[in-house]
């Protein structure tokens, strides 16, 4: 029996692609859900939030690593179609000025998690990622990346 990432992602033609994918069609369908959700309500707020990135290969992560934007060099969440970056729309174009607390809210509303808490709400870390939103605890991580979980 096969998931999302086997069913979906490992036969997509972007599976080895070293560029940003922002479709949300790759990410598993809760996830899409509640991301999509998160916008929605973002909106109903005056607030125009848009999918920045979606999936994202072992080639692209290497890239974002060796440029400093990652502290992960190998495959992270975004990988199996469990996380998004989400970033403010100004004028069609995508921002990371502000305050993303609201996303943060919005997230945890939704039972993400919102990478400017990785897991622990309220405490700040060492590399707060205030634009990215996951379905998979950073507990469940390393057994998502050795294949030992995923989300029915």
């Amino acid at each position: 029996m096969g998931n999302f990432y086997t069913d979906v992602i490992r036969v997509s033609p972007h599976y080895r692609t070293p560029y940003r994918i922002s479709d949300p069609q790759l990410l598993e369908p809760a996830t899409r859900r509640k991301v999509e959700a998160i916008l929605k309500d973002a909106a109903a707020h005056g607030v125009m939030l848009g999918i920045y990135e979606t999936y994202r290969s072992e080639e692209r992560q290497e890239r974002l690593f060796q440029q400093g934007a990652s502290q992960l060099r190998h495959v992270g969440v975004h990988h199996y179609g469990l996380a998004c970056d989400i970033v403010y729309l100004v004028d069609g174009e995508p921002s990371w000025k502000g305050d993303f607390g609201l996303l943060g809210h919005l997230a945890r509303a939704h039972g993400l998690v919102w990478g400017g808490d990785w897991g622990h709400p309220g405490r700040p870390t060492g590399f707060p990622d205030q634009d990215h939103v996951q379905r998979c605890a950073v507990w469940q991580q390393a057994d998502l990346f050795r294949g030992g979980w995923y989300p029915a």
